[in-house]
């Protein structure tokens, strides 16, 4: 096997150039990979060749004329490995040399192979993808990618390479903390004067004293008396996640589904459901008197982890999307078997046990870094949401 690389400044009809050339002396062609860096062209060919020497006459000639240098070498052909392939992706407002060292670092330590790096990002290096193999333990290889992501202020996801990857249909999002900056139960807490009462119930909640339901229910029983027209005007305005406007308008625009399913309360959710187009919302229903006062109940069944779970699986099957083309997305332990359920569950700067536990963290970034892990350049991103440029929110 013959291995043939053309390097020099890139413009247009190299490529077709060659493979005439190649052609005409009834080339074997076994690979071939082309990369263009800042104008300037990498363009291989691994080849089996009938006559040989003539064959390199003329393709170097053909290389002096359109100005590139040729270089050839005998290789053996590689044997095809038992490898699995895997994607790596890292994302920053701006990517530097530290932030590529600690990937490549990290990749090297576990003894994966980088084959193909990739920029995603349009303009400056805001996202990079790595194409690697690797035999390795892949929960071992995430974890160390994480804390290197950590250390360095940046995020970084390593995800399975299948068609499944870039075919995600349905997209199932949190809301407090998540969707939105804040939440809603302690904002509501303090336009009734009790937000230490709720912290400390939502501290005890943490630690494992109270279950989910127990501690929401106490919580809520908290608002009793307060004036409706507080959650109505908080739902109004809700502060939005940095890039949620992006990401949700991106999704819609390319056909994906998409819901809310939350813990918190359904003013809120349907709001949002409104604002941003989303497909449907599910979360927990305050009791509100006839004089408009909050009762301190909760109606219906509680939005707890399981319940959440159960709704993307519900969601997911009404819809015709197996779970494997599920993404969910959420900030806390309530989200957990949620992210579980889905094909790929993402932690959004959330405590390091769901990070650990979800296929994916981010922290550095805002929502809108996510389409860059469904394989979506910064063009496509630009396109689709109607933006001249895109780089993802901090």
């Amino acid at each position: 096997m013959l291995l043939l690389t053309f390097t020099g400044n890139d413009a247009p009809g190299i490529t077709a150039e060659i493979t005439r050339i190649l052609g005409a002396h009834s080339a074997r062609l076994l690979d071939v990979e082309q990369v263009v860096v800042q104008g300037f062209l990498v363009l291989g060919f691994a080849v089996e060749l009938p006559d040989r020497k003539q064959a390199l006459k003329d393709l170097l000639f053909a290389a002096q004329g359109l100005g590139l240098e040729m270089q050839h070498r005998e290789r053996a052909p590689a044997p095809a490995p038992a490898l699995s392939r895997y994607v790596v992706t890292a994302i920053a407002r701006e990517l530097g040399p530290q932030a590529l060292h600690a990937v490549a670092q990290a990749l090297a330590a576990h003894g994966a192979n980088i084959e193909r790096i990739h920029r995603l990002s349009e303009g400056g290096l805001a996202s990079v993808e790595f194409a690697v193999s690797f035999t390795g333990e892949e929960s071992a290889l995430k974890r160390t990618l994480l804390s290197a992501a950590s250390l360095n202020g940046f995020d970084c996801a390593l995800q399975k390479e299948s068609l499944l990857r870039r075919n995600k249909r349905l997209v199932v999002m949190d809301m407090d903390s998540t969707l939105i900056r804040i939440e809603v139960i302690d904002e509501l807490a303090r336009a009734h004067g009790v937000h230490e009462q709720v912290s400390a119930i939502t501290r005890r909640a943490m630690l494992g004293e109270l279950d989910f339901d127990t501690s929401l229910r106490e919580r809520v029983a908290l608002l009793r008396g307060l004036d409706a027209q507080v959650l109505f005007d908080l739902a109004a305005n809700l502060p939005l996640m940095d890039g949620a406007e992006t990401l949700l308008r991106v999704l819609k625009r390319l056909g994906y589904r998409t819901a809310v399913i939350s813990g918190g309360f359904s003013h809120a959710a349907e709001a949002l459901q409104k604002r941003l187009g989303i497909d449907f919302a599910w979360s927990n229903t305050l009791e509100i008197s006839p004089e408009g006062k909050l009762t301190g109940q909760v109606l219906g069944q509680i939005v707890n982890a399981q319940r959440k779970a159960d709704l993307l699986e519900l969601f997911a099957e009404r819809e015709g999307v197996p779970l494997d083309q599920v993404i969910a997305i959420g900030d806390g332990a309530n989200d957990l078997l949620m992210l579980q359920k889905a094909g790929h569950g993402i932690a959004f700067h959330a405590k390091p046990k769901l990070q650990e536990a979800a296929h994916t963290a981010i922290s550095a970034c805002g929502l809108d870094a996510i389409l860059y892990l469904l394989g979506m350049s910064g063009r496509d991103i630009a396109l689709a949401s109607g933006r001249a440029d895109f780089a993802p929110q901090v």
